[in-house]
């Protein structure tokens, strides 16, 4: 169950990641690898997008980023450094896609429709205002529906970030991998859990094992 080496951890969870014919929903659906922290989660997604479908075009959307009038000084921030600004429920100022991404949603946009904050979903088309995207669910009522995700304005936690940030983008991020919080209620085939640093919540470990429940599917990433 132990893994040393970050390739090694990653090609163990997605065996041929680079071959696009080997990428269905269901392979997706099926695996997953979860981090303590939000930092950990972006850099495994950004080494995964870079194996994956080598050849696909890669579609750069970028945020439209502004400050609440109400913020006297909403003139003295710029452009550049609000694109820098991050919070754990915000999508990236630049997000990047290919087709057959996997992605999570990151608001409630339309529960009936299965549009949940923390549903899992593939994109196969990418327009400048629109994703149109597949449901991955093991839910018959959901699995493979085609749905479209619109660009919306966000608003983080007025605690979380030290402006009153605005944010114009798509409600989502990669999902090659998730924080072992918002896996909460999913359950798995594949489970890889990265424990170079260690869980600092309550419960956190338990939660990160018990989304997987065969041991032969588990692996865990330690510091060499």
């Amino acid at each position: 169950m132990v893994c040393t080496n970050l390739n090694g951890f990653i090609n163990r969870i997605y065996p041929g990641i680079s071959n696009t014919r080997a990428q269905d929903d269901q392979y997706f659906l099926d695996r997953i690898i979860l981090c303590p922290r939000n930092d950990q989660v972006h850099n495994i997604n950004k080494a995964i997008f870079q194996q994956f479908n080598p050849t696909a075009e890669i579609y750069m959307l970028r945020s439209v980023d502004s400050v609440s009038k109400e913020d006297a000084m909403h003139h003295a921030y710029p452009v550049e450094f609000l694109q820098q600004l991050n919070a754990s429920r915000l999508p990236p100022a630049l997000l990047c896609l290919k087709v057959g991404s996997p992605v999570i949603l990151l608001r409630n946009l339309d529960p009936g429709e299965g549009l949940c904050n923390g549903t899992r979903i593939v994109v196969f088309n990418v327009r400048r205002k629109m994703l149109q995207c597949r449901i991955m669910s093991k839910n018959r009522r959901f699995r493979d529906k085609v749905v479209l995700i619109p660009r919306i304005r966000l608003l983080p936690n007025a605690e979380t970030l030290p402006v009153p940030l605005k944010r114009l983008q798509f409600p989502v991020r990669l999902a090659f991998a998730m924080t072992i919080n918002k896996s909460q209620g999913q359950s798995v085939e594949h489970v890889r859990i990265n424990l170079q640093t260690l869980v600092f919540s309550h419960r956190q470990l338990y939660v990160a094992f018990s989304r997987c429940t065969l041991p032969l599917n588990i692996s865990v990433l330690l510091p060499e």
